[in-house]
């Protein structure tokens, strides 16, 4: 942060993917400013739920799904309870700026990387357990 914030954008590549720093209030693109609170209970809940469903979990990419959104939910949970302006109302830092699409963190990637995963297994008929499900 104290290399980051309040200092000019750190390109990576040109100017397609830079370092820039913005707090967010809301959720993805920056939707739901007001609603912090709700986002903040909404993680809470999602982590208490992988935790719950951790124990039956005998799938390694199940495993890694969720944990990507173990980590996401965590990572920016963290900033909603702990940055400023205070508790449970903190705005989440992104600092990941791609030309022509949004500024995001590591955590945000996590949770979309985690969510495609889940998505894809599902499809596939995996399950949480280590069974697949096949069409009669």
């Amino acid at each position: 942060m104290a290399k980051l914030e309040h200092q000019n954008a750190i390109q990576l590549i040109g100017d397609w993917v830079q370092f820039d720093v913005i707090r967010n209030a809301g959720a993805a693109f920056g939707m739901g400013q007001a609603m912090t609170v709700v986002f903040t209970l909404i993680a809470a809940t999602v982590i208490v739920v992988i935790i719950r469903l951790a124990r039956k979990l005998y799938s390694l990419p199940w495993a890694v799904a969720l944990g990507l959104l173990l980590g996401g939910a965590f990572g920016n949970l963290t900033d909603r309870i702990f940055r400023s302006p205070g508790l449970f109302r903190g705005e989440v830092v992104d600092f990941i700026s791609v030309k022509h699409f949004a500024v995001f963190n590591l955590a945000d990637s996590a949770i979309v990387c985690g969510g495609i995963l889940v998505v894809l297994l599902s499809f596939l008929g995996t399950n949480p357990d280590g069974s697949v499900q096949r069409d009669k």
